[in-house]
């Protein structure tokens, strides 16, 4: 089953498995360390991140490395660009009622 970035990144923590992996490659048991869930379902999360190409994981030895892959987190870069715009033009036209309703305060005063 081919799953999609967007169902990995719904789970907070793959989100925060990806943040992790986006400082440096680290094993399956390092990453393990940083959470109080089991192995297994750390396992199971890094799976569904390499699933979508997140990640790939590299056998060393006995070690396996997992190594993210930011180039695939670009179209959810894309779609949160389109709503960027968006959100910026609403807060810039909230910031202009609050500097106006700080001079009619001032004028009040």
């Amino acid at each position: 089953m081919r799953r999609d970035v967007f169902q990995a990144i719904a789970d907070p923590v793959r989100r925060d498995i990806i943040g992790l992996l986006s400082h440096e490659s680290l094993t399956v048991n390092d990453v393990a360390e940083n959470f109080s869930i089991s192995r297994p379902a750390i396992s199971k999360h890094l799976k569904i991140l390499h699933e979508c190409g997140l990640i790939i994981i590299n056998k060393q030895g006995r070690s396996r490395y997992c190594e993210i892959q930011p180039k695939n987190l670009i179209p959810v870069s894309d779609w949160v660009n389109q709503y960027r715009k968006l959100w910026e033009g609403k807060l810039d036209s909230f910031e202009d009622y609050l500097i106006k309703l700080q001079a009619k305060n001032k004028e009040n005063e």
